[in-house]
């Protein structure tokens, strides 16, 4: 794998200007850099999100209503429910709060496993590719693992309960979609979507500003790829 990256270093940037940089790194080290910056901008992304107001108090990523009950929202407040909405919302978002650290163990296990053919996509695609690779190979299981924390957390609500009742009528008729049919449901898609959002931001950063990495293996191996 390490040769592989380096090649394909060498194809995708400018030889002539990145040769004497790249002679100073050891086949080891190109590739412990990109393992390194994955997993520290995975982990990033993860603390970042994993903590109160993570997502309620992030408006990037912070999660509103369902789309059914936005439709609704201003007369669901006209008739009083406005402590249930925001209720609900705070909920949506401490949900997700709870279910994100569930997925550090399995983003660093999907680094551990990153084959040569991944790599040389991740390198030679863009901004976004590493965590494309993220979504690809985690999506399936995180969503299960962060559906019963989800669930647990709204369950406790009682807005999200008739949601669930009316919605699941609804989408059985196609008249909503399949990840709207449950909050709990709904919450685990945006919690993701949130997830690889902040994991979108860290890689960008390690691309366009490798100096500013916490590693001096990935400041070395991207600096001298830049």
């Amino acid at each position: 794998m390490s040769k592989l990256l380096l090649w394909l270093a060498l194809m995708i940037f400018n030889a002539s200007t990145l040769a004497a940089g790249l002679e100073s790194i050891s086949n080891a080290d190109a590739s412990s850099g990109l393992r390194q910056a994955l997993s520290d901008g995975a982990a990033a992304a993860v603390s970042q999100l994993g903590v109160e107001n993570g997502f309620f108090g992030n408006a990037k990523v912070k999660i509103p209503l369902p789309p059914a009950l936005q439709n609704i929202e201003g007369m669901l407040r006209l008739t009083g429910m406005s402590k249930q909405a925001d209720e609900l919302v705070l909920t949506m978002n401490r949900a997700a709060e709870a279910a994100v650290p569930e997925a550090k163990a399995l983003l660093v296990e999907s680094v551990r496993k990153m084959s040569v053919q991944d790599a040389k996509s991740i390198l030679s695609g863009g901004d976004t590719a590493a965590t494309d690779y993220f979504r690809r190979t985690t999506q399936a299981e995180l969503t299960q693992r962060f559906l019963p924390i989800v669930k647990k957390a709204t369950d406790r609500v009682g807005l999200a309960a008739k949601y669930n009742g009316l919605a699941g009528q609804a989408g059985q008729f196609g008249l909503i979609g399949k990840d709207q049919s449950t909050v709990e449901g709904y919450v685990t898609g945006k919690a993701l979507d949130g997830l690889y959002l902040m994991i979108a931001e860290q890689e960008k950063n390690f691309r366009q500003n490798p100096l500013g990495a916490a590693s001096d293996m990935v400041r070395k191996v991207f600096g001298a790829l830049r």
